[in-house]
């Protein structure tokens, strides 16, 4: 089975707490005489509010550090207008002692949507964008049966690459960690749907999707590696065509 026929495509954002503890001084520690008390009565609280600062300072620095939410990975896989690549893909099925690999090459496009040209095991041209996948033959492109759960798999899949939230928002519990460099999507089916296939969706990445995996219900697993993906390439005359067709 090819990825555009089982694949599926913001996140709460984390909030951190913090906490600490007030240890108890000992006693020869806070012993002083009754005459150098009178003669610094604020050194207490001067204390404290050099304390509170300081706790200030350092909780806003660290909310800066971990300030990489949802929004702000949607805008970021949001921001190429055109990104190619290799894929390689590792189908496990508990049947078989090694795993289905099959690899080609994506084009996806901001505008447009998303290529998916598969060399091998075999070679057969997908096409997905708003209005469904397609696949090529020899009359040119057709479009697939768009009531079914690969269909609806497939619109999520390509949420996830466009960085449109709200697309996995509706289907999915999201979980992200990790920085704007090397994150981690978590995504945990809530749609009876998504329920009945997937148990887990795991997506990392850095500036562009990196890998996606699929746990399925079954015990099968997909692992999808988008290797060497770059968007300083626009689209040629013959991505367009096939766009455009």
């Amino acid at each position: 089975m090819n990825l555009p026929e089982i694949i599926c495509s913001s996140c709460r954002a984390r909030e951190a707490a913090f906490g600490g503890e007030t240890v108890a001084k000992p006693a020869h520690a806070v012993r002083q005489k009754k005459s150098k008390a009178i003669a610094t009565p604020n050194a207490g609280f001067a204390s404290c509010y050099r304390w509170a600062v300081t706790l200030v300072f350092a909780l806003g620095f660290t909310s800066l550090a971990q300030a990489f939410d949802l929004q702000q990975l949607s805008d970021q896989l949001a921001k190429p207008e055109v990104i190619h690549g290799n894929f390689t893909q590792e189908k496990h099925l508990r049947a078989l002692p090694k795993p289905l690999t099959s690899k080609g090459t994506f084009v996806l496009s901001k505008q447009h949507g998303l290529l998916w040209l598969l060399k091998t095991p075999l070679q057969q041209d997908y096409r997905i964008n708003a209005k469904g996948i397609a696949r090529r033959d020899a009359n040119g492109w057709q479009i697939l049966p768009g009531k079914s759960a690969g269909a609806e798999q497939n619109r999520l899949f390509l949420a996830v690459l466009q960085g449109d939230s709200s697309g996995l928002q509706r289907d999915f519990e999201l979980s992200l960690d990790g920085s704007a460099q090397d994150w981690k999507l978590t995504l945990i089916p809530r749609s009876l749907l998504l329920k009945q296939v997937f148990n887990q969706i795991n997506i990392a990445g850095g500036d562009l999707v990196h890998s996606i995996e699929l746990l399925e219900t079954q015990g099968d697993s997909t692992m999808l590696r988008m290797q060497d993906s770059t968007s300083a390439q626009p689209l040629s005359d013959t991505e367009k065509h096939d766009f455009a067709e």
